[in-house]
């Protein structure tokens, strides 16, 4: 995968820039509405300029006082205060469309992200995927919402005040007319170079927010091996390097900045020194000369405002090179041939459905996977012959890296078998529809995690609308009621991120429950009782055998206890089952998984 932020160039960000206007369709009504009201406003402002010149002329020249000026004063008033409002709304409707398009966004990248499967994230750096969600999403926000109807309103604007302005003093107009393309030239000029800078400092931006973010993850790890001081000077080493990219970045900006100040300050220093000469020898009156100067300023502001808001494009620019990686894959989602090459699930098309009744076998036929060992995976998993039926229990066991998790994530869907098939009933896996599948599923990863909400927001994640029986039968069957009860709030406890309050043990219980709540008919349970004491993984296992009858149950773990409360064990080595039968049985037969679990009993030193 591209480095997220990497820079754009020529080809790159032109092709990036159309696929953010392209997004921006989806809010054009909004958009249209807000430089609308951008444009109302700009009448008003000509309607406030007229009336302001209309009182001090009327004041300075004819000698009036307050009394007669007040019949232009409180239209002045309402024309401040119906700015105000034009420009209270304006700004809600482009925070509106660019909310919208960041919301459209934060789906489209985890649909993605969901359509690569969980072997692509786990090749990833959580920091890049925390930085395309967070950091990339929220750079288009500006383009949306302040570059695009300001690009409307750079055109509108000063069109409006030339056609107001003319019939006044069209000598002003002229001055206006011929210096207005000016602003834009040198802006396109210095912000070539601006641009160039720009796409680096995202990318240094990009870099140091994934590397500060995988330290962070990371902390303990790097403390336990003395590391924290050498990742401390790596992370001073990124942060000096964006530093000094900024202050070029900025160095450019104000310069473009004093560019378009220097052609507007100039605009209107011509403005003036014309009309004041007119004035001078009584080719001019004062009402249109002092209305034409106070338009002057007016004209250049929505051409500078442009100028300001160009930078909100390149960092949008950079920013879509940091979420097209990702993004790239939501449009081969209806593609079947977009498994990569070391065969992880990059999405499946919908496919058959599965028959209401429930699932009786599932059955390995000759399956095989490899896995890429440059992620540092084993070496997969070999013609595979497995069977499991509704109301059996199986359980793999074996040593570390055998393959036994890599054959839960091939019955899960995660991972497509390189070669053989696996068949539910009649029908090949590969041809169902994936969500519908796993819908039937029931899952707990070997690390389980919960995420920052109440505990019945954790509990219901995969069935929004469990009843609270569902609920209290799954926290019976986990051993964890008596957690759930112990907490302030019970179920509307609000746990901290990766459920922080909570001893890893109950993490685990209450994943588990997560994973019964929705009445699976298929469970697959990676190390379900790792985090647990003896006593209580005895009452978890009491606890998981009085739902085993309506269950096709798959266990994977090295727990000896548990792969012993199982109908049949399976031993993996290498990849391959070596051997396959009862627990006793296995355990008389004298092979490796009774060599396995004296290993595991202490009784092989």
């Amino acid at each position: 995968m591209a480095l997220p932020g990497a820079p754009t160039h020529g080809g790159s960000a032109r092709r990036h820039e159309q696929w953010l206007k392209s997004r921006a369709r989806a809010v054009r009504g909004t958009l249209s509405l807000t430089a609308f009201s951008g444009l109302l406003g700009g009448l008003l402002l000509i309607v406030q300029c007229w009336l302001v010149a209309r009182v001090i002329d009327a004041v300075i020249i004819d000698g009036a006082g307050l009394e007669q000026v007040w019949r232009w004063l409180w239209p002045l008033l309402g024309v401040f205060g119906l700015r105000a409002i034009v420009g209270m709304v304006s700004d809600r409707l482009a925070f509106e469309a660019a909310s919208r398009i960041k919301r459209t966004l934060r789906e489209r990248v985890m649909a993605s992200i969901a359509a690569r499967g969980p072997r692509w994230m786990e090749r990833q750096r959580s920091g890049e995927i925390a930085n395309a969600l967070g950091t990339a999403v929220e750079g288009v926000h500006d383009y949306v919402a302040a570059y695009l109807p300001q690009k409307q309103l750079a055109a509108l604007i000063p069109l409006a005040i030339l056609v107001v302005l003319f019939p006044h003093d069209w000598v002003s107009g002229l001055i206006l007319l011929i210096t207005a393309p000016i602003l834009p030239l040198f802006m396109i000029i210095v912000g070539r170079g601006a641009e160039a800078l720009s796409q680096k400092q995202w990318r240094r931006l990009a870099l140091l927010g994934a590397h500060v973010f995988d330290a962070i993850e990371g902390l303990t790890t790097l403390k336990q091996f003395g590391a924290s001081k050498r990742e401390a000077e790596a992370v001073a080493r990124l942060s000096e390097d964006y530093r000094s990219a900024t202050m070029t970045v900025l160095r450019v900006a104000f310069l473009s900045s004093l560019v378009l100040e220097f052609f507007a300050t100039l605009g209107v220093a011509m403005v003036a020194v014309y009309i004041g000469f007119r004035l001078y020898y009584g080719q001019l009156d004062f009402l249109p000369g002092l209305f034409a100067l106070l338009l002057a300023p007016e004209f250049y502001r929505p051409l500078r405002d442009m100028g300001a808001n160009y930078h909100a494009r390149m960092a949008a620019i950079g920013a879509v090179g940091a979420l097209m990686p990702v993004l790239e894959s939501s449009d081969r989602e209806a593609d079947p041939a977009t498994d990569t090459a070391d065969g992880q699930t990059a999405g499946r098309p919908s496919g058959q459905p599965l028959p209401s009744t429930p699932v009786e076998r599932i059955r390995f036929d000759r399956v095989s996977f490899r896995h890429d060992l440059r992620d540092g995976g084993n070496a997969g998993v070999h013609e595979v012959e497995l069977s499991l039926a509704r109301g059996e229990c199986v359980a793999l066991a074996g040593p570390s890296g055998a393959g036994k998790t890599t054959l839960g994530k091939l019955l899960l869907g995660f991972l497509d078998p390189a070669a053989g098939r696996i068949w539910v009933d009649e029908a090949p896996l590969d041809t169902l529809d994936g969500a519908a599948w796993h819908a039937r599923l029931g899952w707990m990863p070997q690390r389980a995690t919960l995420f920052a909400g109440s505990v019945r927001d954790n509990l219901t994640l995969g069935a929004p609308d469990a009843t609270p029986a569902d609920i209290d039968t799954a926290l019976t069957a986990a051993d964890a009621l008596d957690i759930v009860q112990k907490l302030p709030d019970g179920l509307d406890t609000w746990l901290g991120d990766g459920g922080s309050g909570l001893s890893g043990g109950q993490i685990q219980r209450l994943a588990l429950a997560r994973s019964l709540v929705a009445k699976p008919e298929v469970l697959v349970l990676d190390e379900p009782t790792a985090a647990l004491d003896a006593e209580t993984a005895t009452r978890v296992l009491d606890g998981l055998q009085t739902i085993r009858a309506q269950v096709a149950t798959l266990l994977i773990t090295h727990d000896i206890a548990c792969a012993r409360r199982a109908d049949r064990v399976l031993f993996v080595d290498r990849g391959r089952i070596v051997e396959q039968g009862s627990p006793a049985e296995l355990a008389a037969a004298g092979g490796d998984f009774a060599r396995f679990v004296a290993l595991a009993s202490g009784e092989i030193a």
